[in-house]
């Protein structure tokens, strides 16, 4: 299986620069951050290799791979792996709930 194109939707980009800026101002230092970001990293490349590993949702076509505290939710086309949202497991799951319904 050939290795699909990462994209991220706005929301998600959003949603990821968020918790990164949110890391950083809580520890006053940006390495947590960038060890996330070399985590994610890691995720989506795997993802597109293999995006079926990781179980689908309750939402048509979209798939979660979790991070521990974290967890990515993506669609699959044939090309692209299409990042929807990077969701922090312990904020409120209606925000999540409203977030994924918008993008159905």
């Amino acid at each position: 299986m050939a290795k699909r194109e990462v994209i991220w939707t706005k929301t998600a980009d959003l949603q990821f620069v968020g918790v990164l800026e949110y890391w950083v101002i809580r520890n006053k230092s940006p390495n947590y951050s960038k060890k996330l970001v070399k985590l994610v990293s890691r995720k989506t490349n795997q993802i597109s290799k293999k995006p079926f590993i990781y179980k689908s949702t309750d939402f048509k076509s979209i798939r979660v791979a979790s991070m521990g505290n974290f967890s990515i939710y993506y669609k699959v086309t044939d090309e692209q792996i299409i990042i929807v949202a990077f969701w922090d497991n312990r904020q409120d799951p209606q925000k999540l709930f409203k977030a994924l319904l918008s993008v159905q």
